[in-house]
């Protein structure tokens, strides 16, 4: 759909991101902010006050509006006519998986160490022997029996 074959009632029903929408289809290249929302103020026949008035709001219409994709230097332009780049890193994500798996290996030795802090088998052979001779246990049942 052309910009011109649209009616003038119909332009001023539509929404300024529609209307930058169908400018930047037509176009078929990017444009700078201002150029574009000129382009909408001259397609609905709006004064200079207006423009000044509303850049702003349009601004953050589009920034909104998931149509259209900022590019360098200013300019925007439809999001459909842009490929994103994608970079698939697998030797990053097995670096990663490696420090994982090292991680799990120290944690486990240090829960070793930790088990191994509670018991000195070196530590049982100080005690002397003879203070554990007089030592009786006694049963909580044997013990009521003898009340």
């Amino acid at each position: 759909m052309k910009l011109s074959d649209i009616p003038k009632e119909e332009l001023e029903a539509m929404n300024y991101d529609d209307i930058a929408y169908i400018i930047l289809n037509e176009e078929k290249k990017k444009m700078k902010i201002n150029e574009l929302f000129e382009r909408v103020c001259e397609a609905l026949d709006l004064p200079a006050s207006e423009y000044e008035d509303k850049i702003a709001d349009f601004f953050e219409l589009l920034t909104t509006d998931k149509r259209f994709i900022m590019l360098e230097d200013g300019y925007w332009d439809l999001k459909e006519l842009h490929n994103p780049k994608v970079v698939v890193d697998d030797e990053e994500d097995d670096l990663v998986m490696n420090d994982e798996v090292e991680d799990d290996e120290n944690d486990m030795m240090e829960e070793e160490e930790e088990d191994d802090i509670f018991y000195d088998a070196e530590a049982d052979d100080d005690l002397p022997d003879d203070d554990l001779e007089d030592l009786v246990v006694i049963d909580v049942d044997d013990e009521e029996a003898n009340s």
